[in-house]
């Protein structure tokens, strides 16, 4: 697909524990989402584009300090994502496109406003940022699972099946304003089949919206170890979002407390949560190069 703006795009690239995204300014609010979306698959490609989970576009808002959308690799829209936002808030805060010197800033995004709060270096850029999540939500039909049965639902059945075999995966709903099946192991998840499982769980027919999917290890009641199978992406080495949804369900079945370390191959995140209000994210932002696509 063509790039939609008809003309030179720059960008940078960035990661946030490895989960990797292209990072554009725009003002482009006649483009559609089709054509945005298209254009993220050629660029998010590893081979033959830029290479990233997802294109994070960075908007003018009429609410906020500035707008954020995310469009998958696979081209659909990314609803929310806690890793892109701290890049978003770095992307916005290094370049100087929002006055913030306490470092806090204002983010619209497709489940509502979200404040961030970073952490600058001694150069002056920022180096981590401070999310302030979504409020969890445990009811099933909020995670796109249209069953009849009071929050939370921590032992959801769903049975896969393939070459290999049938398989039962028992897994907590979480939605942090995009959906989440969590699944608690007792071995590592480095030895998990999430390659195979994982794009079986994100297509179920149980999850009407698709789902995002984590194995979990709970290794003590501050220390979580995951990954992460996303949904229009696959696994990656961190998801925000994921490490927020994994934090509620472990804490809501009575194995975590108020702040726990979730630790995946990409990084670790620090996540805190009271059993009310928005979940806390904090975790790093990083800087890769800068290009320009002119194709």
């Amino acid at each position: 697909m063509p790039n939609p703006t008809g003309r030179p795009f720059p960008f940078w690239k960035m990661h946030g524990a490895g989960n990797d995204f292209v990072v554009a300014e725009t003002d482009r609010l006649d483009i559609s989402d089709e054509a945005w979306g298209a254009f993220a698959i050629e660029l998010c490609e590893r081979h033959q584009g830029v290479g990233a989970d997802g294109l994070i576009l960075v908007q003018p808002s009429t609410t906020a300090d500035r707008k954020m959308r995310i469009f998958n690799a696979d081209g659909s829209d990314g609803e929310m994502c806690v890793n892109g936002i701290r890049c978003f808030t770095k992307f916005c805060l290094d370049r100087g496109l929002v006055a913030a010197p306490d470092g806090r800033m204002l983010v619209e995004t497709g489940p509502g406003l979200i404040p961030t709060t970073a952490t600058r270096g001694a150069d002056g850029l920022v180096t981590h940022v401070r999310v302030e999540a979504a409020v969890p939500n445990l009811d099933p039909r909020a995670s796109g699972v249209m069953i009849d049965r009071p929050a939370p639902v921590l032992d959801f059945e769903v049975t896969t099946k393939d070459a290999a075999g049938t398989s039962t995966q028992r897994v907590a709903l979480i939605s942090m304003g995009n959906p989440h099946a969590v699944q608690f192991i007792d071995g590592s998840p480095a030895d998990y089949p999430l390659e195979r499982i994982g794009p079986q769980m994100e297509h179920h027919p149980a999850f009407t919206h698709r789902t995002n999917y984590e194995v979990v290890r709970v290794i003590d009641r501050s220390h979580i170890e995951m990954r992460v199978w996303e949904r229009g992406v696959g696994e990656t080495q961190a998801c925000g979002s994921g490490a927020c949804a994994v934090m509620v369900a472990a804490r809501a079945r009575g194995q975590a407390d108020d702040d726990v370390q979730v630790i995946l191959p990409g990084g670790t995140l620090r996540i805190q949560w009271g059993g009310e209000g928005p979940v806390i994210l904090t975790g790093p932002a990083a800087f890769v190069f800068e290009a320009e696509w002119t194709r």
